[in-house]
């Protein structure tokens, strides 16, 4: 009666997305928007050392509670639950170390801009591209085909690319890719080093000083989940320079030089400051306060102004804006730092080689191996579901189904059954750009955006 329990696989360093990663859907475009087709996905797990002699069913309902067990009893069923690539027929089965389990899901992406990717320069060791805002740079959350790395795999035929350093999703310009492992461990160097520089542009609100204006002020990490920042004495210590470039009579662009790579390093300082980014759809808001957060002033703590985030963009149906859904909202406890994810000039750890990317859908953190699911309502009465009644996943049980998932509706997926407003061009451009990244011995640049020009009218 011992089941028999495969040996880890051992991951090669570095990123590995093959054809059949890319094959697993396509794209489509409408309203200026590049829209993912829905597909079936596997997410992949070894079992955690906390769940080790706890039963399925138990680690479902205490760490997965953004699903009711009914899913997963559904999802078993259907046979989209495998252990060690069995099929899981009993919830009460015990796990053991090293047990190895896949979760098949319908994946649903949200859109990103339809802004191509333009290459900035190519050669034998390194790829640079000005990254329009809203896409990621890697696969995280509910994000792996509308990423950078995806479009330039599929659409550029550029592959086995290492990254080198990230951008906030909302924030767009020069983003540099390694295309071997000794360039990418030489640059990373220099990167600990700090002999890179990187240059940013941005328009803010008011009228920013002529003077040049230093920064210090150390930023605590708020919520990974949500990804919002403050400055805080507890903070890490970090360092920004800034200066006008021009001012319109209601807003200024603004030169910013971070010495420092922290998480929204530039969009913190600048809010304490009373300067912040024009339409920062987390620090221009007035969750903050009637202050906006300027010298620090909140008068909220953590949690309440966490809440009042969420409630004014629930209220303006952008929670796709923040890289959230409503799911994210329930799922429990905070994720871990992904250490890289803000205005950060620190090197990208890592990608998974098996195409697996972020197994919880967690934007913040690319690195968690959670078995995440659709989530269900509350009310979906799963438990009454044949299992014979269009719950298998087209004929294939390697969650590469392709385009299949986008045919027809899948009855275990709330996506599916749920209409939600598509963002609009607009809101997917953040007026942040990272217009230079020079190192000992390379220098790339990209163009002023448009809404940095001195006559720019809102």
């Amino acid at each position: 009666g011992e089941r028999y329990v495969p040996p880890p696989r051992k991951l090669n360093p570095g990123v590995s997305f093959g054809p059949e990663h890319f094959a697993e859907t396509s794209y489509y475009f409408e309203g200026g928007l590049r829209k993912v087709r829905p597909y079936y996905f596997d997410f992949r797990t070894y079992c955690k050392g906390r769940w080790v002699g706890r039963s399925l069913l138990h680690v479902f309902g205490t760490e997965f509670r953004a699903q009711p067990l009914s899913y997963y009893r559904a999802a078993a069923r259907a046979g989209r639950l495998r252990l060690n690539e069995e099929p899981v027929r009993d919830l009460d089965i015990v796990l053991k170390n090293n047990d190895f389990l896949r979760n098949t899901v319908h994946r649903h992406e949200p859109p990103v801009t339809a802004e191509p990717i333009r290459i900035l320069a190519e050669d034998e060791e390194v790829v640079v591209v000005d990254k329009p805002s809203s896409l990621p740079v890697h696969p995280c959350g509910r994000f792996r085909h509308n990423t950078v790395i995806f479009i330039l795999g599929k659409e550029h035929g550029l592959r086995e690319l290492h990254t080198l350093h990230r951008l906030d999703r909302m924030t767009s310009g020069v983003l540099m890719f390694a295309k071997t492992a000794a360039v990418s461990k030489r640059i990373d160097e220099q990167v600990r080093q700090r002999q890179l520089e990187k240059e940013y542009v941005c328009r803010v609100v008011g009228e920013f000083p002529e003077h040049e204006v230093v920064c210090e002020e150390p930023i605590l990490v708020v919520s990974y989940k949500v990804g919002v920042c403050r400055v805080d004495a507890k903070g890490k210590p970090c360092q920004t320079l800034f200066q006008r470039l021009s001012y319109n009579g209601s807003s200024s662009v603004v030169r910013c030089l971070p010495r420092t790579g922290r998480t929204h390093q530039i969009r913190v300082h600048l809010q304490f400051l009373g300067h912040p980014i024009l339409n920062d759809p987390i620090y221009n808001m007035e969750a903050w306060g009637p202050d906006r957060g300027k010298g620090g002033r909140i008068g909220k703590t953590d949690e309440e102004l966490l809440k009042a985030l969420v409630e004014e963009h629930r209220s303006k149906q952008s929670l796709e804006v923040l890289g959230i859904g409503e799911e994210d909202l329930n799922s429990a406890g905070e994720s871990k730092d992904c250490g890289n994810s803000g205005d950060c000039t620190k090197p990208a750890e890592a990608e998974p080689v098996n195409g697996s990317s972020c197994l919880a859908e967690d934007e913040k953190d690319p690195e968690r191996n959670d078995v995440a699911a659709c989530p269900l309502n509350s009310d979906t009465n799963l438990e009454t579901l044949d299992k014979d009644k269009e719950l298998s996943l087209c004929g294939n049980q390697d969650g590469q189904a392709g385009e299949k998932g986008w045919e027809e509706k899948d009855p275990l997926c709330v996506e599916c059954r749920t209409s939600r407003r598509d963002p609009s061009p607009k809101e997917l451009v953040m007026f942040l750009h990272a217009l230079r990244y020079k190192g000992a011995d390379f220098e790339y640049c990209s163009s002023m955006p448009e809404w940095a020009m001195e006559d720019w009218q809102e």
